[in-house]
């Protein structure tokens, strides 16, 4: 059982040393991407809460 927990690490270890891990520039760029999008969809919601309560608010009286 430790036998095989132990080759499951070590062939885990040789997997990630095959990764093509991005640069430290197209992480930062992707980030700035995530964050525009989050803001962006955060309005967005927000715009629709906003809207749909005003809408059941007028509708309820």
């Amino acid at each position: 059982m430790i036998q095989k927990s132990v080759q499951f690490v070590k062939e885990a270890i040789e997997e990630l040393k095959k990764v093509n891990w991005l640069g430290r520039k197209e992480v930062a760029a992707s980030t700035v991407v995530i964050a525009i999008l989050i803001i962006i969809v955060a309005i967005f919601i927000g715009a629709v809460d906003w809207i749909l309560s005003i809408i059941i608010k007028w509708m309820l009286g």
